[in-house]
């Protein structure tokens, strides 16, 4: 028996270190960020907050297609960015 998912109820695929992966994804992120000049965070800005300015920062610079509208859940931007990275990172990175 085969099962079809609907585009919608796609599952995603679940990384084995998906938090280091979210860690590194964001270092990477603001690092750039910081060093072009279109950012300063202050040391009260939440995780939540920094990761969907790199969630926004990655689609309007094209380096990931946006979520459908409805979609962009903090959940999914958190799996986007560890997947973004993983094509990033060097083939022998210990978070592979």
């Amino acid at each position: 028996m085969k099962v079809y998912y609907d585009r919608h109820m796609a599952k995603t695929k679940k990384l084995k270190n998906e938090k280091a992966l979210l860690r590194e994804a964001l270092d990477m992120i603001m690092a750039d960020a910081v060093k072009r000049g279109i950012v300063e965070f202050e040391a009260t800005d939440s995780q939540d907050l920094k990761i969907q300015y790199a969630y926004r920062l990655l689609v309007h610079d094209k380096e990931i297609a946006p979520l459908p509208h409805g979609q962009d859940t903090l959940p999914k931007i958190r799996h986007r960015l560890a997947m973004w990275v993983t094509h990033k990172l060097p083939a022998g990175h210990e978070l592979l």
